[in-house]
């Protein structure tokens, strides 16, 4: 543990160099101490740079104090990969910008800390897209993309991340500032022969990946999903699995296919050179539905040879959520009876003729094999819209459930070969059941990744054991089926420990090899992928977990408790999407994670909960986290979980100005109708007190 005295001397060294904010309070540490997973670890303090060169700068200070770093965007996470006992760099206040668009050879330069979303829209006029396609892509950012190596509904057309990635700007762990590119024989040699980090990293990341080239070709499988371990295969002649520009020359290799998907433990990303697809002429939405899981399964093999664009699986349990949610209930309108699973089946095609026969090509095949009990087509944007929302809030719906027992992300991002899929499916289940619970179903089924998250409560300590032995008995069940344990969203922590049993000791002691290459100190976000701590440490809620609950003047009844109703809040970060909806919009205004209604709900828990003092409910720095929610009720219905933040503001504030003075302001705003029928009788007056700069 550092020493106060180092913290403070660091602080003032990084004050120095950043032109950014430096920020080591205690209230922005506890609001990055979460991501969306289920852990917590408060950061050592947070860095908002302004460009590369002070990432650069940042990183060489940290290096030579021996302090971890750890890059962050969106704070999306759902394995633990954004927190850490760290100085957290967030590059999404002002390294958010694209720089540079190529459309004839279809590349876009870009910074790391712009979301999909943002990128994609700016690109629109030029018929471009960046693909890969996160439910989060509202919020995740392009340098969380690269990290976790992301994928999306449409992987089956285009891909993961590493398949788009072409050149990387990054900063080593010793501050020293590459460029990662697509290099052939002659300039690897140059690389090679470098006398710095940087040549030391190829010479030593070649040789890691030569020295273990049968092992990789053993043990990683070949499914379209493995987003697990490092991709030392990416340096081999014949990588598995890689598609897009990752088809290189023979003779060439790119580094920044390794660094694609390592989680920020290797380097920082500061830029990034991406290739782009032309956007889609036509699409539309055949929506099946299926009287069991298994029969979705089933039908999802059905469909593949059709060529959809995606096949995404939703459950009833999601169903079931939406319909009780404000937000999500009104976008219901596809919905057939009551379906145990549902299939979105996109397409895409040049033209509506071409689009209709490929939908009706479905149909019928569904009807000849009797596996759909429905058929429901959305052509039109709106409609397709309405199913697609449901399907992206399907994580953050989950986690609406009411109570402590919620549908954890600790087993969701298993992968295997598609047609698998109704076995692999009703094992998983069983597992599930044998341990006395149910579980949540949906994702992406077309590429054989379906995200499952059975219902824990993990306040008790028989829940957090349930959790580990659901864990490592699906841990099994992939292996028996020679899947991974993650498809999607990365190892982190909780799929981190199960690394060495996915590959083998020796891939497991290859990786750690190369860590250490990239990263002699140990530095960049220590405890991911490799060398992780247990599942059941750093946990955000646990058996230890107590939170006070304060009298409220509202009833917080049907939330369980006004705590409850602030946990609400699991990280997911729709609250910080910036080009729809009503939800957040101080944040978007600000882009401070503070001005969130996730940083609100990680402030106030963190008081509730002791991580701050408690005496801190009637604080001045609380008010001032509370004081820009505007009260829109925005979070009531965007909000997959339903994070009410207005009612919980309603609540501080009473309890704030019970201890504290009610500002002039706020109590003549209370009597507008009492001033302004006394003004009144004051004629000319009256209106020109008002009007007063005073008033």
């Amino acid at each position: 543990m550092t020493a106060p005295t180092d913290i403070k001397a660091l602080e003032a060294s990084l004050k120095r160099s950043v032109s950014g904010e430096v920020r080591f309070d205690s209230y922005s540490r506890a609001m990055y101490s979460t991501d969306a997973s289920i852990y917590q670890m408060m950061p050592i303090g947070v860095v908002v740079p302004k460009d590369g060169s002070e990432v650069a700068s940042v990183i060489s200070t940290c290096a030579e104090a021996g302090i971890p770093i750890l890059s962050r965007g969106g704070g999306t996470s759902l394995a633990g990969q954004t927190v850490n006992y760290a100085v957290v760099i967030d590059y999404t206040k002002y390294m958010h910008n694209p720089l540079e668009v190529n459309a004839e050879e279809r590349w876009v330069r870009t910074q790391p800390g712009i979301t999909l979303d943002e990128l994609n829209h700016y690109l629109r006029p030029y018929d471009l897209y960046y693909t890969p396609d996160p439910t989060t892509s509202s919020r995740a950012t392009i340098g969380g993309t690269i990290g976790n190596n992301s994928c999306g509904a449409h992987s089956v057309v285009y891909g993961k991340t590493v398949d788009h990635v072409l050149e990387l700007n990054a900063i080593l762990s010793n501050g020293q500032q590459v460029h990662f590119q697509s290099l052939p024989g002659a300039a690897l040699e140059t690389k090679f022969a470098q006398n710095d980090l940087e040549g030391s990293i190829y010479r030593d990341a070649f040789r890691i990946a030569r020295e273990n080239a049968a092992e990789l070709d053993k043990r990683y499988p070949t499914i379209p999903r493995r987003v697990s371990g490092y991709n030392l295969d990416a340096l081999l002649p014949t990588p598995k699995g890689y598609r897009g520009s990752r088809k290189l020359p023979s003779n060439e290799h790119n580094m920044a296919s390794l660094i694609v998907g390592s989680e920020g433990t290797m380097v920082a990303v500061t830029e990034a050179k991406l290739n782009l697809e032309p956007l889609p002429k036509v699409r539309g939405l055949a929506i099946l539905h299926f009287n069991s899981l298994v029969e979705a399964m089933e039908a999802n093999i059905a469909t593949l040879p059709h060529h959809p664009s995606a096949v995404e699986l939703i459950d009833d349990m999601v169903i079931q959520r939406s319909r009780e949610s404000v937000g999500f209930a009104r976008r219901l309108t596809w919905v057939e009876g009551n379906p145990k699973a549902m299939l979105l089946v996109e397409f895409f095609a040049d033209s509506s003729p071409e689009l209709e026969s490929k939908i009706q090509a479905l149909r019928e095949d569904m009807q000849s094999k009797r596996l759909s009990y429905a058929c429901v087509v959305a052509l039109t944007p709106e409609a397709q819209g309405n199913a697609w929302a449901i399907r992206a809030g399907g994580l953050g719906l989950l986690m609406s459930v009411k109570g402590d027992t919620k549908p954890l992300p600790f087993v969701e991002d298993t992968a295997i070969a598609p047609e698998q899929l109704p076995q692999f499916v009703k094992r998983f289940d069983e597992v599930v059941r044998e341990h006395d619970t149910v579980a949540g179903y949906y994702g992406h089924a077309s590429e054989g990744c379906i995200h499952i998250r059975p219902m824990v409560n993990i306040k008790t300590q028989a829940g957090l054991d349930k959790l580990v032995s659901i864990a490592t008995d699906i841990s099994d069940l992939v292996s028996e089926f020679g899947g991974v344990m993650s498809g999607e969203h990365g190892d982190g922590i909780v799929r981190g420990v199960f690394t060495e049993k996915m590959f083998g000791s020796q891939l497991y002691n290859a990786f750690r090899d190369v860590k250490k290459s990239f990263d002699p100190k140990g530095i960049m976000n220590p405890g991911k992928i490799v060398d992780c701590p247990p599942i059941t440490e750093h946990l955000r809620l646990g058996p230890n977990y107590q939170a006070w609950e304060p009298p409220t003047t509202l009833s917080f009844a049907a939330d369980g408790g006004f705590a409850r109703a602030v946990e609400l809040c699991n990280g997911v970060g729709e609250c910080r999407k910036h080009l729809s909806g009503v939800m957040c919009p101080s944040y978007m205004a600000t882009r401070e994670e503070e001005h969130s209604t996730r940083g609100r709900a990680n402030a106030l828990r963190s008081v509730l909960s002791g991580v701050l003092p408690p005496d801190d409910f009637a604080s001045k720095r609380l008010y001032e986290v509370m004081d820009l929610c505007l009260e829109c009720k925005g979070c009531k219905v965007e909000c997959p979980s339903g994070v009410d933040m207005a009612k919980i503001k309603y609540e501080f504030l009473a309890n704030y100005y019970r201890q504290n003075k009610v500002p002039i302001r706020s109590r003549m705003v209370a009597n507008i109708a009492k001033i302004n029928a006394a003004t009144k009788h004051f004629g000319g007056l009256g209106r020109v007190i008002l009007r007063s700069a005073l008033t």
